[in-house]
């Protein structure tokens, strides 16, 4: 069965299951060869993120790589020798296209705001030793398997303290050649900062690209994504479909939700990242609510009726 047909099944499960996905080939701009999941979305072991994502006829992977390192609950427990080694037959076969791979850390406590940007990224000094050396494992895993990027939240840019963000300059340039000494780009996830920081930040970190979160900038409540990515266009390598609502208490949280059912503009959004010229891969990411299965079907079957 072809990879459209695979995908036009699983669209068809979810319609019948009472969504309005619509079984669709894709447009000109959003087509499955584009389109992709984050591994970690579907809380699930890597062979059964695999039978998933044949089920969809989906390839593209960005693939989390805790599992083969050090392991975490939030994005995928430790796996064995033996899960790498399918992985990697999955690579050798076609099966799988890892479009990025993804590393977090686990002291990150996304608990509340506060909490994530005491414990977000490689800002706490603490970790700063253990963290460097997770990230050059993790690059030196990217290099072997020809992926070209490799993302990561980086924490909390804060320009208001001197000494804090010149750390925080030192350590970021400081990863991105761990990266590059493996060809490999590291890219930043957005949503902890405004697109203006961002977009300051960028130039003094020449080599670092930008994975477009359009939902984290929602859920930290930094501004509105469609503006985002006219003024950061020129980084963004890589994008997470992911979609949210706004706070309405300040200083919490957003509410993270199915795409297209949040404030994320999805149509506007993508015409917009055309019109910018973004040629990248689309990885669909869930990472609230209990039936991500079928939010992943239905955030497919929604990009392609769009694209």
């Amino acid at each position: 069965m072809k990879r459209r047909d695979f995908i036009g099944a699983a669209l068809v499960a979810v319609a019948t299951a009472g969504c309005d996905a619509k079984l669709n080939k894709g447009g000109k701009y959003v087509t499955p060869e584009r389109l992709g999941v984050c591994s970690w979305s579907f809380r699930l072991p890597m062979d059964a993120v695999a039978a998933e994502m044949k089920k969809m006829g989906l390839r593209n992977i960005n693939l989390a790589l805790q599992p083969f390192l050090e392991g975490d609950e939030r994005h995928g427990k430790a796996e064995s020798a033996d899960a790498r080694a399918r992985v990697e037959a999955r690579l050798a076969s076609g099966e799988w296209h890892i479009t990025s791979t993804m590393i977090s850390f686990t002291h990150e406590d996304y608990t509340t705001l506060d909490t994530i940007r005491k414990t977000g990224g490689i800002v706490p000094d603490e970790h700063w030793e253990a963290d460097r050396a997770l990230v050059a494992k993790a690059a030196k895993l990217t290099g072997e398997w020809k992926v070209p990027y490799m993302l990561m939240h980086a924490g909390f840019l804060d320009e208001s303290d001197k000494a804090a963000f010149d750390k925080y300059l030192y350590r970021v340039k400081t990863l991105r050649d761990l990266c590059a000494a493996e060809n490999v780009q590291l890219i930043l996830e957005t949503g902890q900062e405004t697109a203006d920081d961002l977009a300051k930040f960028m130039p003094l970190v020449e080599g670092v690209g930008v994975n477009f979160d359009p939902a984290n900038m929602i859920l930290y409540n930094k501004g509105v994504p469609v503006e985002a990515v006219k003024k950061i266009a020129p980084w963004i390598r890589h994008m997470h479909i992911k979609d949210a609502k706004y706070t309405k208490t300040p200083g919490t949280w957003g509410e993270e939700v199915p795409w297209g059912d949040g404030e994320v503009n999805a149509p506007l959004l993508l015409k917009t990242l055309e019109e910018v010229g973004y040629k990248g891969a689309f990885a669909i990411e869930r990472e609230a609510g209990d039936n991500r299965v079928a939010d992943i079907a239905l955030a497919a079957s929604r990009m392609l009726a769009a694209g």
